[in-house]
């Protein structure tokens, strides 16, 4: 077996791609987190070892031990907000974390690196977190050309019941007092299921021929956080009111800015719609449109309750 590792192992969607990948691969998960790591094994079966992405020694002890074939790096601090506050740790993480990662992939000879991104990279890009997802996406798609390496990144919306997503904010919140606070009902935001979002980031490893040197993102739909609301009241009687916005939030975000709209091509994989972004020469039949919350496809009544019934609620 091919051996993965996996940045950010402990996490929500570590966790996820070590299920769906460990029949074909041995897995084994990174995380700075050894409380978490040490639930992650005992969650997916698959080793777990200390792993902080900002200290190069502690990923060359990684790669020296393990030696392994993939890495898909998805250890990244992920907060809005917090980045915002505090945009020294979020530098150190997401952006020399992964020029850590990168080295050592080409030091060890890795076949294949995947970067986690967001959709927060797309431009325009409004804030700290967003900025230090851009240029992993563009150091990797980058580094491609000039390594043996085969670098690619997956750029995709909120992972509903991810760890610090709205939605086990909102079971809080209900849980405590009765009350949801929301900071942006008039926001619109992308969603999809953890296994939808292991699957595109899966989808991407076996088509690495295809996606090497560029971002792979796919037609997501969005919904209103006003609309996920209102359906979270009707199933669960909890009411809500807007409070003050954080840091860094906007109304609409974009999985294909417009300035990457002529480096945009649209493809389809495994009969689905997807994007793929290069930043290097233009094409001649590139995307038209920008792809924002504001003009995707909104999730119908049902599909919200089914994002939000992925969660377990008392």
């Amino acid at each position: 077996m091919e051996r993965i590792l996996i940045t950010g192992g402990s996490g929500f969607l570590g966790r996820e791609l070590a299920l769906k990948l460990k029949n074909n691969y041995e897995v084994i998960l990174g995380s700075r987190n050894n409380g978490l790591n040490q639930e992650a094994e005992q969650y997916t079966g698959c080793k777990s070892i200390p792993l902080d992405v900002s200290n190069i020694y502690s990923v060359q002890d990684a790669f020296n031990s393990w030696k392994p074939n993939i890495v898909i790096h998805a250890g990244a601090t992920k907060y809005v907000n917090i980045s915002e506050e505090q945009p020294l740790e979020c530098i150190d993480v997401n952006v020399l974390g992964s020029q850590n990662i990168a080295r050592a992939s080409i030091e060890k000879g890795v076949e294949t690196v995947i970067g986690i991104s967001t959709d927060k990279a797309a431009p325009p890009v409004p804030h700290i977190y967003g900025s230090s997802k851009a240029l992993m996406e563009r150091m990797f798609c980058s580094l491609d050309f000039s390594n043996k390496t085969n670098f690619s990144c997956v750029r995709f919306g909120n992972i509903a019941w991810s760890t610090g997503s709205v939605f086990p904010l909102w079971k809080r919140m209900m849980e405590d007092n009765g009350l949801i606070e929301s900071t942006g009902p008039n926001m619109k935001r992308f969603f999809f299921s953890v296994s939808d979002a292991a699957d595109l980031v899966i989808r991407n490893l076996h088509n690495i021929h295809t996606t090497r040197g560029k971002i792979l993102s796919m037609k997501m739909k969005a919904s209103k956080i006003s609309n996920l609301l209102n359906t979270w009241q009707k199933l669960y009687g909890t009411k809500w009111i807007e409070i003050d916005r954080r840091l860094g939030e906007s109304d609409h975000e974009s999985m294909i800015g417009s300035i990457e709209l002529k480096y945009t091509a649209e493809i389809i994989l495994d009969e689905r719609d997807h994007f793929l972004t290069s930043f290097r020469d233009p094409l001649t039949e590139h995307a038209q449109d920008v792809f924002t919350t504001e003009f995707a496809e909104h999730h119908s009544e049902e599909e919200m309750i089914d994002l939000i019934k992925l969660g377990t609620l008392s």
